[in-house]
């Protein structure tokens, strides 16, 4: 019977499992997917009684990985990766290459040879996606400038290993051709063109597979979920959504060689293009969580409970990797950036664990025959653990903030030191600084509401919680504030009690209401407009003492910039009327 459903067997075996293990553990205080990881292990071959199917766990936990990636896309747009680049794309770099030199050295320690040791340590130096984004929405954190910069810092890791991926058969079958197997040598004069032709082979893959979604998909998928949602058919739109999420990634490994977590991402990428990414997003959301279980359980089963008894020494350095070499290099980078000491910590915990990227590495590099069996035992056992004290080291960091700032003046002198696009500075004209436009929000509804307000000569001060963005406001002679509106430091530092209006364009999942309180309570006659989701969201707005709550999705900047030349054009005493 079990060998004639061997898929439905091995769902219910997991998601059973799961669910009954995930319960005990959220009842003792511990994360939820402590279960799932401890689910795995008890139906995976490593232990007694039933052994699930792998193969199939594993392809399984592979559309999980897909459905979570498409997730985030349909929230991440290509300006948020952007304008993170020049934290994330150094981060990533320096990140990978301090945790590949740390496990490399101690793999040549214990004396593997030099290629194995290189695989074993870029296999370490590579976060999960997928616990990473749990940790995040969990804790609410994902759409915050924080969250981003993980994310694209994540973006950047998966699209390393790519390359590594692709180009590994190749590094390898080379240093083979030259010194013999298992030297770890390197290639050899006649092999490196080769390497070269493969190396710019799949540059130009990557590069096509993003052209044509950027350019042929922003025109093609938002007009086909247009025309299925016409249809008026719930089951017909979800069903959309699942075939372009998967029919994408597995078009973007087949085809072009990509990832296919990094093709789900473009399409959901995509997809926020279109007035349906919201809905896409709720259809899509229960089998992102279900097949996200079944990742963590086919992680459980790749693990062999016997390395913890046979190689402790080993296990416990591999872990300290990963949750201490990785994350100190992290933090250390977002801080020599002048990012906030609250960024660093939060940065660091975030990428202080492994996962699906490692266990591919590892398998390849196995089946190349560099490195040694138990390889990937303690890439498993560093992942499992990891990802089990991931969610304990999140909760740890406001405490341990807390008691390093009681305890070190360095701490303290991080987490107070001036930052100088937190306020306007000192030489910014008279006219910004009174009876100006504060604006809350320079993406692409701000940017064009930005562009009106200067044909007609409306002075204006801009606050975005990018630090990016704001530095390339004042380069191009904007005045620009970096921080969270809803902050009422920054609004103060955007001289809104001076201020003629508070016109808010940041995205629709913006909590405005706060920054409505701070302006109401600094300026008490300040008209305010707003960006919002829907006719009720507006409404609800409109009652916490909003001017004007504008929605429309078509010229919602032309029409929010039109509510403002007009509010600004009137007289003072009828511009700061309530």
């Amino acid at each position: 019977m079990h060998g004639s459903m061997p898929l439905i067997v091995t769902m219910a075996a997991a998601l059973g499992l799961a669910l009954v293990l995930g319960f005990v553990a959220v009842r003792l205080k511990l994360p939820a997917l402590v279960g799932y990881l401890l689910a795995g292990v008890l139906i995976g071959p490593h232990t007694p009684g039933y052994v699930a199917d792998v193969s199939l766990a594993s392809q399984l936990a592979e559309i999980g990985v897909m459905l979570l990636m498409f997730g985030v896309g349909l929230h991440f747009s290509i300006d948020d990766l952007l304008a993170v680049r020049k934290l994330a794309i150094p981060g990533a770099v320096v990140q990978m290459a301090v945790a590949t030199a740390l496990g490399a050295g101690l793999a040549t320690w214990w004396g593997w040879s030099l290629s194995g040791a290189i695989i074993f340590g870029i296999s370490l130096s590579v976060a999960s996606t997928v616990v990473l984004l749990r940790a995040l929405e969990s804790r609410g954190l994902l759409d915050s400038q924080n969250g981003r910069i993980a994310v694209g810092w994540l973006v950047v890791e998966d699209l390393a290993m790519v390359l590594v991926l692709v180009l590994l058969p190749a590094v390898v079958g080379a240093a083979a051709g030259e010194a013999g197997p298992g030297t770890g040598a390197g290639p050899v004069a006649g092999v490196a063109p080769g390497l070269w032709t493969t190396l710019a082979q799949t540059l130009l893959a990557v590069t096509a597979f993003v052209a044509i979604m950027l350019v042929g998909g922003r025109r093609v998928l938002p007009w086909v979920l247009w025309q299925i949602s016409k249809t008026g058919s719930r089951e017909l739109f979800t069903l959309c959504v699942m075939a372009v999420a998967l029919g994408i990634a597995y078009g973007a490994s087949a085809l072009f060689g990509v990832s296919v977590a990094l093709g789900a991402f473009f399409a959901g990428l995509v997809l926020r293009e279109s007035e349906f990414s919201q809905r896409a997003a709720e259809e899509s959301l229960p089998f992102r969580d279900a097949f996200a279980v079944l990742f963590f359980v086919s992680v459980g089963m790749l693990f062999d409970p016997r390395v913890l008894v046979e190689r402790p020494g080993q296990v416990l350095a591999v872990v300290a990797i990963i949750m201490v070499g990785k994350s100190i290099a992290a933090a250390a980078l977002v801080l020599a950036l002048r990012y906030p000491l609250n960024s660093a910590l939060t940065v660091s915990a975030s990428l202080a664990q492994i996962g699906e990227f490692s266990f591919i590495l590892v398998a390849l590099g196995a089946s190349l025959g560099v490195l040694p069996p138990e390889a990937q035992s303690l890439v498993v056992a560093g992942a499992l653990l990891s990802i089990a004290l991931n969610p304990a080291l999140f909760s740890a960091l406001e405490p341990a903030r807390r008691w390093i700032l009681g305890r070190s003046a360095l701490a303290r002198k991080l987490e107070g030191r001036d930052d100088p696009l937190a306020e306007l500075p000192m030489s910014t004209d008279r006219k910004y600084l009174a009876r100006q436009v504060v604006l809350v929000g320079y993406g692409s509804v701000g940017s064009e509401i930005a562009r009106q307000l200067l044909q007609h000569e409306i002075p204006f001060v801009v606050v975005d919680r990018n630090r990016e963005r704001v530095e390339a406001l004042r380069a191009a002679g904007i005045p620009a504030v970096s921080g969270d509106a809803g902050d009422p430091a920054v609004l103060i530092q955007a001289h809104i009690a001076e201020a003629g209006l508070l016109l808010v364009a940041a995205p629709e999942s913006t909590d405005v209401r706060p920054m409505i309180e701070t302006a109401r309570e600094l300026n008490p006659g300040i008209p305010v407009i707003v960006r919002a989701l829907n006719a009720e969201e507006a409404a609800m707005l409109l009652k916490e003492g909003a001017r004007r709550a504008l929605h429309a999705r078509g010229a919602l900047a032309e029409e929010m910039a039109r509510e403002a030349v007009k509010l600004v054009a009137a007289t003072p005493a009828d511009a700061s009327a309530s």
